[in-house]
């Protein structure tokens, strides 16, 4: 079988307005080593507690595993008050019959040009049979370290033992890297020399790599508030997809504009047709009597001069005439923006899909019938923020973290929730009466507020 990667926790130190928390998946939390099962995570609390650092840290964590440049704009994410940031994430490979446990690390720091990546790390313990090996670090890449490639030796020895060509390979890599500012260890050149056929020990650790670039170039999907953004804005609606079959592999975002028709190549319509055929499995259930269809419009050149079609995203009814996507629902849109990525999690163990404000134009019930779903029934793995305390009520306590007030200690779980209790009821009872290890809401005073309008509307006045 091919390997199954599961996200096991995330540690963030000095992202945006997070100087340190953690984000512990229900396995992990349950000491549980398996992809049998769905996990869930919703993530509650108030504006501005660090819930959206979360879905940006993986944002720029997927980027970081396939090799990408980080961009200048990463500089912003670091919090103001330090010059550096860390980031750790945990990861359970089941590539039968061994379970690699992994753990990658990485700090950046400003300079006076931008942010650079000064160090990554990234161990592993092995379980084979009955034995486990402890967690040691196999590669660690310092970027002021001009003596080594990288430690430790042993390593590196095992990379390049009978063959000069892998060490030269490896110190061009390193300065590819700290040039274009990618992950000296993902990116494209060294990457190529960790993943060649190895005999010894290194043959681990090289699985390891590969599994982990796969798992952030195929299997993961971040969907970060631009994305709600454009379709809020009545100006894009970004169709994030996995399509594999009929020996086609693709992902991403099928951007179809909604402010009128597109015209597009026959190659892109038929991948929106495809699309469109899976989204419509389910929509019709969701949406009781509705599913999309693609009008074309007839032939026409695209802006290059090829032979294209003119066509455009309808929503059809039953006894109703069909209508443009665009006049349906910010809700409705919302949904199908997001349907293609939640089936392929709802039957893929190795998909993690990451969603900011999953709740954003969803009706509150569809939205817990949809998570109670996935919770019992799915494979994959789905981590969402959300106000919307529905899931709440449907979904367990180890599916649901807590931000809180403390920017030392991010995220908590609530302790001493028996089966019984309603956890929306004890939510909202603590953000009152408190009685938890943290405040989970900074407390707002109404007369303050009321006075402070009153206040406003005087000046708007000049009274």
């Amino acid at each position: 079988m091919e390997c199954v990667v599961r996200l096991s926790s995330l540690n963030i130190f000095n992202i945006k307005n997070v100087r340190k928390g953690q984000i512990v998946m229900p396995d992990a939390f349950r000491k549980q080593l398996s992809y049998k099962n769905a996990e869930v995570l919703g993530i509650y609390g108030q504006n501005g507690s660090g819930k959206t650092a979360v879905i940006d840290v993986m944002y720029y964590l997927q980027k970081i595993l396939i090799g990408d440049t980080l961009g200048e704009e990463i500089s912003d994410y670091i919090d103001i008050n330090g010059n550096s940031a860390e980031i750790t994430v945990d990861f359970n490979i089941f590539a039968e019959p061994v379970i690699y446990e992994a753990s990658y690390r990485i700090i950046l720091q400003k300079t006076e040009k931008r942010t650079e990546i000064i160090r990554e790390t990234l161990s592993c313990a092995i379980n084979e049979g009955e034995s486990r090996t402890s967690k040691t670090i196999f590669i660690d890449y310092q970027r002021s370290d001009r003596e080594n490639i990288f430690t430790p030796k042993k390593h590196l020895e095992e990379v390049t033992k009978g063959s000069t060509e892998n060490k030269t390979d490896l110190i061009v890599a390193r300065k590819i890297a700290e040039k274009s500012n990618c992950s000296y260890i993902f990116g494209e050149s060294s990457r190529e020399v960790f993943c060649r056929s190895y005999t010894n020990n290194f043959r681990h650790y090289s699985a390891v790599i590969k599994a982990l670039f796969k798992f952030a170039l195929i299997d993961l999907f971040v969907i970060r508030n631009t994305h709600s953004g454009v379709i809020s804005a009545s100006f894009l609606l970004p169709v994030a997809f996995k399509i594999e079959q009929d020996k086609i592999k693709m992902k991403g975002d099928f951007a179809v504009p909604l402010t009128g028709p597109v015209v597009l190549k026959e190659e892109r319509i038929n991948l929106l047709h495809t699309i469109v055929e899976q989204i419509n499995i389910v929509l019709f259930t969701i949406i009781p009597g509705m599913k999309i269809d693609i009008y074309n419009y007839g032939t026409q050149l695209t802006d290059s001069g090829e032979r294209g079609c003119r066509v455009e995203l309808i929503s059809i009814r039953e006894n109703m005439p069909p209508i443009p996507i665009r006049m349906e629902s910010e809700g409705i849109i919302k949904i199908i923006s997001i349907l293609n990525v939640l089936i392929q999690a709802f039957g893929n163990p190795s998909i993690c899909l990451a969603i900011d404000e999953l709740d954003a134009g969803i009706f509150e019930y569809m939205l817990g019938e949809l998570l109670d779903i996935f919770n019992k029934s799915a494979k994959g793995q789905l981590i969402f923020t959300s106000h919307n305390l529905r899931a709440l009520e449907m979904l367990d306590k180890d599916s649901i973290m807590f931000s809180t007030a403390n920017p030392d200690r991010r995220y908590i779980r609530m302790k001493n929730i028996k089966a019984s209790n309603n956890l929306r009821d004890t939510y909202l009872r603590g953000i009152t009466l408190g009685g938890h290890d943290e405040v989970i809401y900074e407390e707002t005073d109404s007369l303050k507020i009321a006075r402070a309008f009153r206040k406003a509307g005087r000046a708007i006045r000049n009274e």
